[in-house]
């Protein structure tokens, strides 16, 4: 085929952020590659095989053409070159006797990778940007123009969601700001107005969101729209094999946040600090700023079980994560990106959080203050929070214990009632699936893996269970009771 005026034209215009030129006349160099990543994380392109950098057209070694094509679609198609894969038909084109490979490389909804690396496009240079978080954040925001939390429910109205908490809502707006809008709007327009009715774009019905549901939804409700929506509250600071004591949340956002907060405020002391001439919790500042990021950003399409850990020397938070980096964050350097929209709106209208972005900075303040140390932000498909502790944030003061051997009588008896009961479940996800392994369990039972592989040990020793072929490709057999 001859090469159409059109993108005859493009080569004439020369390179730019969507056009690239390369030499590549009996091979396709790696460079290409790295083009094509950057094409489909910016505005898709154009590439030219067999085109100088100076827009000369020298042609492809025309006994290559069709092995290059082969080369470069089997490339595309693979996971550990290009991914998400993609999916490219190379056509070959003659200009005064000249062969032209042309590459249309359209713009990808997700980030693309080549070679585990990250490429954007500048103007008419491919840039490696892996290692720079602000701009990884960037790309992050550009790829993601929609939200789980904004799914519609048109079987569900209203009517369905609980009027004391959105009356609750807005109180606290008007108590944060004197005559907010809220104050003077029924609950519908309320709910409108922060983005929590929407139309479903694929049928054109109307109805409340998954982020409504979350925010002002009865417990049932709830679980009938996410049920794996859950967040383990767990205080380790003595039985560090299992937990002194915990909380299962399974409610609506504003009823999880209390109870988040009272149970960090009940197992951490709050410490004398002062900021500048008064005295403040930076206890409960650093509790508001963490809970808060843990409820509003996580990813709600993601059934990981989010978690609010106090141990004896750290806080840490972890929740799903739609995440628009990997690594530690700087704050420095770090630009915030929303990840529920409306979650986020209704938390700052009620003051339940800040701005986009305050939130590391604060926590950052206050851990300082509390700790003398600084906190980790983490960013991946999991998101965590690190708050280093002072001792003093959890020791326990005055007597706690009744005397050694009624306290031994007690602990013995609770070890083995818990074990008991654990052995019971574990049997259970065996019974459903023999070649799950420890981690799993540990992951799906909220229990620690080395109390996982201590209750199993036991298990085998007591002829309970079996291990059945290796580590790795193995099951386990539940024996048979005499």
């Amino acid at each position: 085929m001859v090469l159409p005026d059109t993108l005859l034209s493009l080569i004439k215009q020369g390179e730019s952020l969507t056009v690239e030129f390369k030499k590549s006349t009996t091979e396709i160099t790696s460079d290409v590659y790295e083009t094509v990543c950057s094409f489909s994380n910016r505005e898709g392109g154009h590439i030219f095989l067999g085109v100088k950098d100076s827009g000369d057209i020298i042609g492809v070694n025309k006994d290559c053409v069709d092995q290059m094509k082969k080369n470069f679609v089997t490339v595309i198609n693979n996971r550990n070159k290009l991914n998400p894969p993609l999916y490219i038909n190379p056509i070959d084109y003659e200009f005064k006797g000249k062969t032209v490979i042309y590459i249309q490389v359209p713009r990808s909804q997700s980030v693309c990778r080549c070679r585990g690396r990250i490429f954007d496009r500048n103007y008419d240079s491919d840039l490696d940007i892996t290692d720079n978080e602000g701009l990884v954040y960037q790309l992050y925001a550009r790829k993601q123009d929609t939200y789980y939390v904004n799914k519609v429910f048109p079987i569900f109205s209203v009517t369905d969601l609980r009027h004391d908490l959105i009356d609750r809502a807005r109180n606290m707006s008007g108590m944060r700001t004197p005559k907010h809008p809220w104050q003077y709007m029924t609950d519908l327009e309320m709910l409108r107005s922060a983005g929590l009715i929407l139309t479903d774009t694929s049928t054109g019905n109307e109805g409340i969101t998954l982020a409504a549901i979350l925010l002002f939804g009865p417990d049932a409700l709830i679980v009938s729209a996410l049920a794996h929506h859950k967040t383990d509250a767990i205080f380790r600071v003595f039985n560090t094999d299992r937990y002194d004591d915990r909380d299962v949340i399974i409610t609506n956002l504003f009823e999880s946040y209390d109870r988040l907060i009272a149970f960090g405020q009940k197992h951490l002391n709050d410490l004398f600090v002062t900021e500048g001439m008064q005295s403040i919790s930076a206890r409960d500042k650093i509790l508001r700023e963490i809970v808060s990021n843990s409820l509003a950003h996580r990813n709600y399409a993601n059934a990981y079980v989010a978690k609010l850990v106090i141990e004896k020397d750290r806080i840490y938070t972890e929740n799903s994560n739609r995440s628009h980096g990997f690594g530690n964050l700087d704050p420095s350097s770090f630009e915030p990106f929303p990840k529920n929209p409306p979650i986020s709106k209704v938390f700052r209208e009620v003051g339940l959080a800040d701005e986009l972005g305050s939130g590391m900075r604060n926590t950052y303040k206050y851990t300082k203050l509390y700790s003398g140390a600084e906190p980790i932000f983490t960013e991946g498909d999991v998101f965590r929070i690190i708050v280093p502790l002072h001792e003093a944030a959890t020791v326990v003061v005055g007597p706690t214990k009744v005397p050694k051997s009624h306290d031994d009588t007690l602990d013995d008896t609770l070890d083995d009632t818990l074990d008991d009961t654990l052995e019971l479940k574990i049997l259970s996800l065996i019974q459903k699936n023999p070649r799950i392994n420890q981690r799993e369990l540990s992951d799906q039972l909220a229990t620690s893996l080395s109390t996982i592989k201590r209750v199993m040990t036991g298990m085998i020793q007591a002829n309970v269970l079996t291990r059945k072929g290796g580590k790795r490709y193995g099951y386990w057999e539940i024996e048979a009771k005499e």
